[in-house]
């Protein structure tokens, strides 16, 4: 393999020093002109390329953005989709660590990508934090941050988020409208704000419905297909069992469904089932499951515009929020009234 050509080289074959060749390369004002016409005829035919990291630093920016997410699932994985999109078309490029829902893990990740000389970092939080010390050293260091989907309102930054409430609202009166009166549902981490956010949505359809709350229909699960399995078994071994379920996420829905064909109970006729994130799985079990979309890739690719605006702003960002709106998805699951939108 041909060796790459350095500035080293050039200063040897024009023996001129090498701050001259670079201040040269660099057209600064202090270097002769034959001097310049020199070192670039030779830069040419010698093919020598800058190093990019080194004039990065120089400009003290290195045009990568950190991106953390909890995992890399169908729904967040979309996310970094569209996050890459707008961060590729603006000449950024995306590095990108998940958490695994780990705490811990999001520190260490945090301080790794602060050591890659990140330009900033774009954010959505695991179930276990609830400190974020680890994330205001990046405010500390003047570094642009936005958080995206998971957020806190422990920290003031900007946000990019769906409307949680109003996802776990349209799911409850979907179910309501269908005839479902005890809607029993599979909530996230009882400290995390967007299982919190679905919640307020589930209770609000409730209340505006005159449906009484009942406690025991109320269970929080991690974001996992297996501990929704097991839920909804003790749900449906009650001696009043729930009619309905509203499962926050869809891999927890897949855990309820197993559930449900396991008692040997028909969906829609026996029990509604709703789950949320429009995953491709929804679509291909029997029946097909409804659910409620959010808009993934568009809420990536807003994260991304608001992290660029602040890296060429100066403007204070850090009371800004951008809510998208969910979309209700009907399917077999839930629909007994034929003919409802």
């Amino acid at each position: 393999m041909e060796k790459q050509a350095t500035i080293k080289d050039i200063a040897r074959t024009l023996k001129i020093s090498t701050s001259t060749v670079s201040r040269a390369l660099r057209d600064t004002h202090d270097v002769k002109q034959e001097t310049r016409k020199a070192v670039m005829e030779l830069a040419e035919q010698l093919n020598y390329q800058p190093n990019q990291l080194a004039l990065h630093l120089l400009k003290k920016q290195t045009h990568t953005i950190g991106v953390i997410v909890p995992n890399l699932d169908f729904v967040i994985s979309t996310m970094v989709k569209g996050i890459d999109e707008v961060a590729l078309e603006a000449g950024y490029t995306v590095m990108v660590c998940q958490s695994n829902e780990s705490y811990g893990r999001e520190i260490v990740n945090t301080k790794r990508l602060m050591d890659s000389l990140v330009d900033g970092f774009i954010v959505s939080l695991s179930c276990d934090t609830m400190l974020v010390d680890h994330i205001k050293k990046i405010q500390d260091k003047n570094k642009p941050m936005v958080l995206f989907d998971r957020v806190t309102s422990a920290l003031n930054a900007p946000k990019v988020i769906l409307d949680n409430e109003e996802a776990g609202f349209l799911a409850t009166q979907h179910l309501i409208e269908q005839g479902y009166k005890r809607i029993a549902i599979l909530s996230g981490p009882k400290k995390l704000e967007l299982s919190n956010n679905r919640m307020e949505g589930y209770l609000k359809a409730l209340k505006q419905n005159n449906i009484k709350v009942d406690k025991d229909l109320i269970v929080y699960c991690d974001f996992n297909q297996d501990y929704a399995y097991f839920a909804t078994k003790e749900l449906l071994a009650m001696k009043r069992r729930p009619d309905a379920i509203f499962a926050i996420a869809d891999k927890m829905a897949i855990g309820a469904m197993l559930a449900i064909k396991e008692k040997k109970l028909n969906m829609p006729n026996d029990i509604g089932l709703v789950g949320m994130n429009n995953d491709p799985s929804t679509r291909l079990v029997t029946p097909t499951i409804s659910t409620v979309e959010m808009p993934a890739f568009e809420l990536g690719k807003t994260a991304a515009k608001m992290f660029i605006e602040m890296m060429h702003s100066d403007k204070d960002m850090n009371d800004e929020q951008i809510v998208l709106r969910p979309k209700l998805i009907i399917r077999e699951s839930s629909l007994k009234i034929v003919g409802s939108k």
